[in-house]
């Protein structure tokens, strides 16, 4: 009798996680980085044909005020900065986006990230699209969108857009308004309410509440707004008492690194679901983790696979949605489960 209780609940579970995973989302972190290099245009329609429900843009400014997509703030891990322009390094070795103007950036070529080891170039993901192979570039913001929305109408789908406001102080200490420049043209192009598809994401609190409190009403659209949160160290406060309450004032969902939702310390034999998760949608918050990737050395070895850290995090932690940068993968996942 008590296995058949047993085995019930076990059904009862999966038949409702099959119901719920039809309202789980993927993201494709900076495209389907899996496959081709990071924020270009050719990655974001891979991962669009891919099924991706949402498309993820990190946006920085350039000198001139165009909104560029690119992950840092700076330009020398993707491009070819350094060949092209090596007289623009800042004093700490950097090239900056903001020190560019979009024509300038608009010359450089695009390619797989990677990190120097003396003056050698090393390719960050060894497995992944070969660096300095065939031809990308940087693109605007506003290039992303007409891509994307471009396909929604040729596909009859409807694809969201996730953008991520980069360093916003770092640009307000530039004399650069990021935020409202990437809330007015989100408006420009039908972004106005949280029925919308988009997420605007930003990692700093103090960000998202001008967002919210002043941008947001001054510009004239409501949108969902994320909270990023890399560490429980930055914004203490989000994990104490109350604090997933305050911070859904201001907030529609998080977007904590994945080792916040299942700790890192995990095993095989005690995987150690945190708190986390339950208390975000306590708030009606959503929970969006980042980056779920199946490089090499990049699934916990709480999981063994990729199906299986997905399995752990959707149907176990219950998460909303994940950032990866395998959209493909993730689709079948959710499609077979």
């Amino acid at each position: 009798m008590r296995l058949l209780t047993v085995f019930l609940a076990l059904l009862s579970s999966l038949v409702t996680f099959k119901t719920l995973s039809a309202e789980k989302i993927i993201i494709a972190h900076r495209g389907a980085s899996g496959y081709l290099p990071e924020h270009t245009l050719a990655g974001k329609a891979m991962a669009y044909a891919m099924g991706a429900h949402y498309i993820e843009q990190d946006v920085v400014m350039t000198k001139d005020d165009a909104l560029i997509v690119l992950h840092d703030i700076t330009l020398d891990r993707t491009t070819d900065v350094s060949e092209k322009f090596p007289n623009r390094i800042r004093d700490n070795g950097r090239y900056y986006a903001i020190d560019f103007t979009l024509e300038e950036i608009r010359s450089l070529s695009a390619t797989e990230g990677f990190r120097l080891r003396g003056d050698e170039r090393v390719q960050g993901y060894q497995n992944r699209f070969p660096m300095n192979s065939s031809s990308f570039s940087v693109s605007t913001l506003e290039e992303e969108i007409q891509l994307i929305q471009g396909l929604n109408k040729s596909t009859g789908k409807d694809i969201g857009i996730y953008p991520e406001i980069k360093q916003p102080k770092f640009h307000r200490d530039e004399g650069k308004d990021i935020s409202t420049a990437v809330v007015r043209l989100l408006k420009e192009y039908g972004y106005l309410s949280k029925s919308d598809k988009v997420f605007l994401q930003t990692f700093s609190f103090e960000e998202l509440k001008e967002i919210k409190t002043n941008i947001f009403p001054e510009v004239g659209i409501e949108i969902n707004l994320i909270q990023l949160i890399g560490n429980n160290t930055t914004y203490p406060w989000i994990f104490e008492e109350g604090g997933m309450k305050k911070l859904a004032n201001f907030a529609d969902g998080i977007g904590p690194e994945k080792g916040l939702v299942i700790s890192r310390e995990s095993t095989a034999s005690n995987v150690q679901i945190t708190s986390l998760v339950s208390r975000a949608h306590a708030a009606g918050l959503k929970v969006h983790p980042y980056t779920y990737r199946l490089d090499p050395g990049q699934v916990p070895d709480y999981a063994g696979n990729f199906d299986e850290l997905l399995r752990k995090h959707f149907q176990d932690a219950d998460v909303d949605g994940v950032f990866t940068d395998f959209p493909d993968k993730a689709i079948q996942f959710l499609q077979s489960n």
